[in-house]
């Protein structure tokens, strides 16, 4: 198996890109060739089967996904509030809007998951961890509410972003005014730790 962190990476953008645009049907190792540009037979090399490329798809979201450790330093440096907890939820709904197609696969993995075990429990033991660690960020920074709360704010969040970036109910509402709505009835009266 090829070892090059750069290639690997670079492989895995494009499968993104291909399963952002033409779904997991289109997702194969040739297609994922053909948009890195590179020979055939490269991506295969570096993921032997279907699921292992689909896997790293998933795990090079959350790695493209990763918040500006400035832009939340600046956060942390503010005291806990729900206006505190409002600007974080604006900002991963800016990080995972300012690059559509990322969103797009992920929706497009967590589809393709419930039809494969294996990715199922390849992108949802990913997804678990990273609901974890942003509970254990919300307790540690003192946010209102708690575990319950940031599973509210995701269930939630992910519902804007298939809105966002999918086929929309175009209800008109400003994504700000909904964020800002969105936390101010699931956390506001909840105090820090749930």
């Amino acid at each position: 198996m090829a070892r090059n962190p750069q290639r690997r990476a670079a492989l895995a953008d494009a499968g993104l890109r291909v399963l952002a645009a033409h779904g997991a049907r289109g997702l194969t190792h040739r297609a994922v060739d053909a948009e890195a540009g590179v020979p055939v037979g490269t991506t295969s090399n570096y993921f032997r089967s279907r699921d292992a490329l689909l896997g790293a798809l998933g795990e090079r979201i959350f790695e493209r996904f990763a918040p500006d450790d400035a832009v939340v330093a600046e956060l942390a440096a503010r005291p806990p509030s729900s206006a505190l907890l409002t600007d974080y939820v604006r900002y991963i709904v800016e990080r995972t809007t300012r690059y559509p197609e990322l969103t797009r696969a992920l929706i497009e993995l967590r589809l393709e998951s419930a039809r494969r075990p294996d990715l199922a429990r390849i992108l949802g033991d990913t997804l678990r961890r990273g609901y974890r660690a942003d509970v254990a960020y919300h307790l540690a920074a003192g946010l209102p509410g708690g575990a319950f709360e940031v599973a509210l704010l995701r269930y939630a969040v992910d519902g804007l972003l298939l809105d966002l970036l999918t086929t929309s109910i175009d209800t008109g509402f400003d994504p700000d005014q909904v964020i800002a709505a969105l936390v101010s009835r699931l956390a506001g009266d909840v105090p820090p730790g749930g």
